[in-house]
């Protein structure tokens, strides 16, 4: 699979937030999504869990531009912005889904609650 994190560069913003995106493809960044249990302190998650996001979108994502917006509303624009980025990269044929072979299962490690 190509570089995702490298092919980012110079593309459209797909996270796309109303009245923050800058819309300028020169700023487009790989933005990954943290998840427990897949990535953690400095472990970034997979590549194929991230978005093409402008900096602007990927600063408010990520909890540094200051905002009314909660941490679910920008968890979901992440997410969205997952969903859009991998439709991209599959029209683009880099990204390609092969449905006629068996998937490998997916083994999480098990997320323990702390105690408070």
């Amino acid at each position: 699979m190509a570089d995702l994190t490298k092919l980012a560069k110079g593309q459209e913003c797909l996270i796309r937030v109303p009245s923050y995106c800058n819309g300028n493809p020169e700023t487009s960044v790989w933005a990954h999504v943290r998840l427990i249990g897949i990535s953690g302190m400095s472990i970034k998650s997979p590549d194929l869990f991230g978005a093409i996001a402008c900096s602007s979108c990927h600063d408010l994502v990520d909890g540094r531009t200051h905002t009314t917006l909660s941490y679910a509303q920008r968890r979901l624009l992440l997410l969205e912005g997952m969903l859009r980025t991998q439709a991209w990269l599959e029209e683009q044929g880099i990204l390609m889904f092969q449905p006629d072979r068996p998937s490998r299962p997916i083994r999480l490690p098990k997320i323990v609650p702390r105690r408070l």
